[in-house]
């Protein structure tokens, strides 16, 4: 009588056991086995396993499917989240099964090997079905839902809580995002600020309430330095928006700095047209933000300013600011101020181009950059791409609570109660405008860090982190995703002839580019470096990127002078007139500036229940070779993990942000 002995895997966490029985059946190519119960006893705790056997009156043949069903014990009803099943066989096969599913009492859920394999790759009939009808079930299961006229579809849902719950949050990571958020809050409202809506009376009291608080090196840094001009530079490379700086060869025609204004600030015997042609002139134009309404605060209308900023690269290879227009348009009332106007014009002048920066930064470089692209990919995988299939096991570990913060972010940040609405100089519906006028500029090459740092002629500027760190992520993930898609489409045929591929390209062309072909974005693959080249956009994307826009939001913007969420009073129209007085009654009201100080926080902490990249605690792959490719990636991954903590060690302010090791799979806050 063959004997098949079973391991089942319980989920390690919070919830993830159950007090319930499980019930299993063997399905092969010769037979069925009876349904057997797997009777609990504490075999399905927390990160538990437990060991059955199921009986049978004759060999099944090879199996290729199993049946699991949960079914309660007491009457209190829980869920159970079963992660991988292994399935000894009478001639000592092993065959695995992952699952990482959670399944209610009376639920039935069928779990096929996990050996990757493509549609036309099939054999058996049975998974032939199986397939197919996986795919019609997530196509239920996970819908399209149009956002706004020139964004990015989403995924359809009211709220968070009406996601699947194999893509949601874990109970950690929620309770810790609110444990945080509470105690943030609690603390500003011990010091009678969370509800304050006077303006600040002096810098000493910013600092005082939003200084030292969760301190680092780089916040400490951030406050001693916020108003220098080489640590203005610095973090335009290498803070949380590195997306906007270029190299300037020509000056926009609307800047009206000339020769002569800047000539003081260059080094002498030189001038600005001669800088120009060797590279050292840079340029910030928040074009984009011109005209956008703004919205009133507290019963304060709120002010914005669409800036140019040039920048020079000194013979010391420092980065500073030499002029500053505050908007679009040039003008008498539109001064360019300079690093030799008084204190407090210079200061308000980097101010509304810090706050321009903030918005560019949330809206473009973080949101719809990574979050929103990433969603349509993600979505487009869960709709399109079945269990079985190599490219579903490669991209779920980087899905991995995304469509969560996602759905929790439009309500949350953008919606009518959002902390944008409430607490920025946009508003709202200023980001999704603002969000819309980037988009429509958007191409397939911005999205590929190589081309994007070429285009923006930042190939050789000294001391840019990110670039150098991120060049050498970017090449991790090329040759990890090359091996893979190597492995299992060996010709340009393999890929032209899969179909489900094909679709899910489609779909990521339609929902995410809007069928347009001038952004260069495919809409269909016909050969394995096209395939090679998305993919390792999409995983860098996920990881990297997300990580160097993100991490930092509160090390470089939780200080208010740093990064301003609001402006309540316009920039100066005349030089000369601007006092410390000026500065603060510019500046946010106090509750709308630790509003925006609770956001960041909140948005940078890291959960314990993170995942480094290049961990994959989800088993989706079972072969040998794919096996052996994840092993080749950590490694490559530690080796630059250490050495950028080598370079750190070296340097005043370390950065972090595209150091593998502290970094997550996937866009998971």
């Amino acid at each position: 009588m063959p004997d098949y002995n079973v391991t089942v895997t319980t989920g390690s966490m919070i919830h993830a056991g159950t007090t319930g029985h499980a019930y299993i059946t063997l399905i092969g190519t010769e037979g069925e086995s009876e349904q057997t119960k797997m009777s609990n006893f504490g075999r399905f705790a927390i990160g538990g396993t437990g060991n059955f056997r199921v009986s049978t009156c004759s060999s099944l043949g090879r199996v290729v499917l199993i049946k699991l069903e949960k079914r309660q014990y007491f009457l209190s009803e829980d869920e159970w989240f079963c992660a991988k099943v292994e399935v000894i066989t009478p001639d000592h096969g092993v065959v695995h099964f992952p699952c990482y599913t959670w399944l209610s009492s009376g639920e039935v859920i069928e779990l096929r090997p996990g050996t990757a394999l493509k549609a036309y790759e099939e054999v058996e009939s049975l998974l032939k079905e199986h397939r197919k009808k996986e795919v019609e079930s997530r196509k239920q299961l996970y819908k399209w839902k149009p956002f706004m006229e020139g964004l990015p579809d989403t995924i359809k849902a009211k709220d968070a809580p009406d996601l699947p719950e194999e893509i949601r949050f874990s109970l950690t990571k929620q309770a810790e995002i609110l444990f945080t958020k509470v105690e943030i809050v609690a603390m500003l409202k011990l010091k009678g600020l969370a509800n304050d809506n006077s303006s600040w009376a002096s810098l000493g009291d910013i600092k005082k309430a939003l200084g030292r608080r969760h301190s680092t090196v780089i916040t400490d840094f951030v406050e001693d330095s916020w108003d220098d001009d080489h640590f203005f530079g610095y973090q335009l490379l290498n803070g949380y928006n590195p997306m906007a700086i270029q190299r300037c060869t020509e000056l926009p025609s609307k800047f009206a700095v000339t020769d002569a204004m800047v000539k003081p600030f260059l080094e002498s015997g030189t001038s600005l047209t001669a800088e120009m042609q060797k590279g050292n002139i840079f340029l910030l134009d928040y074009r984009r933000i011109a005209g956008l309404p703004t919205p009133v605060i507290h019963g304060k209308k709120q002010y914005i300013a669409a800036p140019f900023c040039l920048l020079y690269k000194t013979p010391e290879d420092k980065l500073v600011p030499i002029a500053i227009q505050c908007n679009q348009q040039p003008g008498p009332d539109n001064p360019v101020f300079l690093p030799s106007d008084s204190k407090y014009d210079w200061l308000l002048a980097k101010m509304f181009v810090r706050n321009a920066d903030f918005h560019e930064h949330e809206a473009n470089s973080h949101y719809l950059r990574t979050h929103g692209v990433s969603e349509v990919i993600i979505v487009s995988t869960l709709r399109n791409l079945p269990t079985p299939h190599p490219l579903f096991k490669l991209l779920m570990p980087h899905s991995r609570y995304t469509l969560h913060i996602n759905t929790t972010g439009r309500d949350k940040l953008f919606g009518p109660k959002g902390i944008y609405t409430e607490a920025t100089n946009l508003g709202g519906q200023g980001q999704f405008d603002l969000m819309k006028r980037w988009y429509a500029e958007l191409t397939y090459s911005h999205l590929f860090m190589p081309e994007d740092i070429k285009a923006r002629g930042l190939e050789s500027i000294p001391n840019f982190y990110y670039r150098d760190d991120g060049l050498k992520l970017w090449d991790i993930l090329n040759r990890y995703v090359s091996k893979m898609v190597k492995h299992y489409y060996p010709s340009d045929q393999d890929v032209q002839r899969d179909v489900e591929l094909q679709t899910w390209i489609g779909d990521i062309f339609k929902h995410g580019f809007f069928e347009d072909q001038s952004r260069g974005v495919p809409g269909s693959f016909h050969c394995v470096d096209e395939l090679i080249k998305f993919l390792t956009m999409a995983i860098f994307n996920m990881s990297g990127q997300h990580s160097a826009v993100n991490t930092g939001q509160f090390d470089y913007g939780g200080f208010l002078l740093n990064s301003p969420n609001s402006m309540q009073k316009p920039p100066p129209t005349t030089k000369g007139q601007s006092t410390e007085q000026t500065l603060l009654e510019t500046l946010p009201d106090i509750s709308t500036s630790v509003n925006g100080a609770v956001f960041r926080w909140t948005l940078s902490s890291q959960s314990t229940d993170f995942v480094q990249l290049g961990c994959f605690p989800d088993e989706y792959f079972v072969e040998d070779a794919p096996l052996r490719i994840i092993r080749e990636l950590k490694a490559e991954l530690d080796t630059l993990s250490h050495h950028i903590k080598e370079r750190n060690k070296t340097i005043t302010v370390p950065y972090t942000y595209l150091c593998p090791s502290e970094m997550e799979n996937s866009i998971a806050i």
